[in-house]
């Protein structure tokens, strides 16, 4: 991530268990935004991402280009200087087999258009391994135009496109570009959870006519259809074993009314009767929603949880730790957490289902974000593809 909010330069190695910390303003936010912010790139939605942000220029790193050691020993003030370089937004990942990167610039003036402050994608790249190499491109985009290099290692000509419009959605072609197609649809099962509703006109407080769903939408309306589907097609032991951890003794159940309708309750013990969804507190639902989104019976490659902790009392959170690294065994997960109670249980947790457990701490210097304990710390060996 380049030029981001406070994300002047941030290349961080990820493994199958991931947890972003750090103090209040030291960049977990803004990280969890670019990671959606490149999810929408698959979608062909950056450039409207981005402008319910403000815009490009309201995004931009907001700090001088380069920070020199004398600005950093205190001998001279942070202050502007002549600009060197294009302005650029980059975004990418690399995974064993793939990498691709996303480079966002400023559009020349234009005064015969009513959207001349929309971002252009200057820069788009798909390449086999980690690190991007010429030799190892699968798919370019320069400006306005897209090659794609066949199996014999040939380039196509040049095809082009518009400089709104994401490779990935308009070049998915399985004849002419199946590796675009298959990290196109790869990015495209992250899922990302951030604060739920659960206040009393929450869609999940109502009941709803239930259909098959084995994902939780983002904001839990269907929280009764993903956990019935758990229940008949997923994990049953382990819906039942993630309520009693939370609450002992116990049970939950889905109601099935009139016309297909669909009801959660929660059977305590001592209680004569269960307790409906608008009787549950904030923090129980929060918890409900937590099983459903991390026992999903149809796994995505990358799950990012964005403050999972909010809510809920420090109890709740061995058994919360519990679900994420299970679900860590079964897909890649990001949580991005500023709650040091969490962090404990996550780590004996993840100790005990054997998965390697990641914690990037993060830290504010001259306003940009950095990974915090370590002067030295480069991050894994990246190259952003030249303009």
């Amino acid at each position: 991530m380049e030029n981001y909010r406070s994300l002047r330069r941030l290349v961080v190695p990820l493994t199958e268990l991931n947890i972003v910390t750090g103090p209040n303003g030291s960049g977990k936010s803004s990280l969890y935004r670019a990671l959606r912010l490149l999810a929408d790139g698959s979608r062909n939605g950056v450039v409207a991402a981005l402008a319910r942000e403000g815009g490009l220029p309201a995004t931009l790193w907001a700090g001088p280009e380069r920070i020199g050691r004398a600005v950093r020993e205190g001998i001279y003030p942070v202050q502007g200087t002549v600009r060197k370089e294009p302005v650029a937004l980059r975004l990418g990942f690399a995974m064993d087999d793939f990498g691709y990167a996303l480079d966002l610039g400023l559009p020349p003036p234009d005064r015969t258009t009513a959207f001349a402050l929309d971002p252009e994608i200057k820069r788009e790249s798909i390449w086999t391994g980690p690190v991007l190499r010429s030799a190892t491109v699968l798919c370019d985009r320069i400006g306005g135009f897209v090659k794609v290099r066949d199996d014999n290692g040939s380039w196509s000509a040049p095809v082009p496109i518009r400089h709104y419009d994401s490779m990935l959605s308009e070049f998915a072609d399985p004849q002419r570009a199946p590796e675009v197609l298959g990290l196109r649809d790869q990015i495209r099962s992250w899922r990302f959870y951030d604060h739920f509703r659960t206040d009393a006109d929450a869609p999940l407080r109502r009941a709803q006519v239930g259909t098959r769903t084995p994902v939780l939408s983002h904001d839990g309306a269907d929280l009764a259809a993903v956990l019935q589907t758990i229940r008949e097609t997923g994990d049953d032991k382990g819906l039942d074993a993630a309520i009693d951890s939370a609450f002992p003794g116990s049970r939950l159940e889905v109601a099935r009314g009139e016309n297909g309708v669909l009801s959660v309750k929660l059977r305590q013990h001592g209680l004569l009767r269960p307790l409906g969804v608008e009787e549950l507190s904030d923090g129980t639902l929060r918890y409900l929603l937590w099983v459903a989104a991390l026992l999903s019976p149809r796994p995505a490659s990358l799950l990012v949880l964005n403050e999972p902790e909010t809510s809920l009392h420090t109890d709740l959170l061995p058994a919360l730790a519990g679900l994420i690294s299970a679900a860590a065994t079964r897909t890649q997960v990001i949580a991005v957490s500023h709650a040091s109670q969490l962090l404990d249980p996550l780590a004996t947790s993840a100790r005990s289902a054997g998965t390697e457990l990641t914690t990037i701490e993060l830290a504010k210097e001259f306003g940009e974000t950095v990974v915090a304990g370590s002067d030295a710390f480069d991050g894994p060996a990246w190259h952003w593809p030249k303009r």
